[in-house]
Order: structure tokens, then sequence, then C-alpha cells
């Protein structure tokens, strides 16, 4: 994916993140709210999962939810790194999805799946969605 050459060998994932979503945000004209972003170095192979799986998630909140607002949290400390996308869309029932969304969702969960996490997504038709990746230290 082209979006991972983003993050520099140098560069930090905060960075990286910071920019795509002010790209993001003034492309697509959906509100972003950062909440956290990590301060601290993250691992290179964790740092492209959690970038790439956060560009599938916003180029799904772009292609298909109608959302005004999307809130992005990522933290990295002892205990691993979390990274929390929600958006204010129209959600949709996960387990209804069509074939070309499941595979796209299933994508991003075994991205997490090989560096030892889990993504979880969370939707209420109506209601928005929510995309929660856990990556534990080790």
């Amino acid at each position: 994916m082209a979006e991972e050459l983003r993050i520099r060998p140098n560069g930090d994932l905060a960075s990286a993140l910071r920019d795509y979503l002010t790209e993001w945000s003034e492309r697509s004209g959906i509100a972003v709210e950062i909440w956290a972003l990590p301060v601290t170095a993250v691992p290179g192979r964790v740092a492209r999962v959690v970038y790439t799986t956060l560009v599938e998630a916003l180029s799904n909140v772009e292609r298909h939810s109608r959302a005004r607002q999307v809130s992005v949290a990522v933290t990295a400390g002892k205990a691993g790194l979390r990274m929390t996308v929600s958006d204010d869309g129209a959600g949709f029932a996960v387990d209804e999805v069509g074939p070309g969304s499941a595979r796209g969702l299933a994508a991003m969960r075994a991205r997490f799946a090989e560096a030892g996490g889990m993504l979880t997504i969370n939707s209420v038709p109506g209601g928005g969605t929510t995309v929660t990746g856990v990556i534990r230290a080790r």
C-alpha cells in the first residue's frame, strides 16, 4: 500500500498520522478530532500495521458512512498500543456486510493479528462505527 511509505525510517508514527489525517480531512471534507497520538516511539512493524489499518478505516468512512466527524486516538505505552477510530456516520450491521466489505474488514483484522493484536469493529445502524485495535507489549 503506497500509504505505508509515508512513515520514513527516521520518522515517527504520530507525525505520519497527523499529516495523513490533515490531508484526509481536507480532501474528504470530514472533520477529524485527534484525541491522542503516541508520544513514544512505536516499533516499525506495529507502526505500519496501525497506519495502514487507519488508512483503510478512513477510506471506509469516506466511501460508506456519510459521517460529518471522525475521532482518532492512538496511544502507546508499557502495556502496548491501542488505536480507536470512531465516526458519527450511518453505521451498519457488521454481520450483514457484502463480500467486498467483508474482505476489507477481514484484512484489517488479519493485519492486527499478524502483529499479535486484535481488531474489533462495533457499529450501530444509524449510530456510527468504532474500529478498535490493540497490540499488547511483548
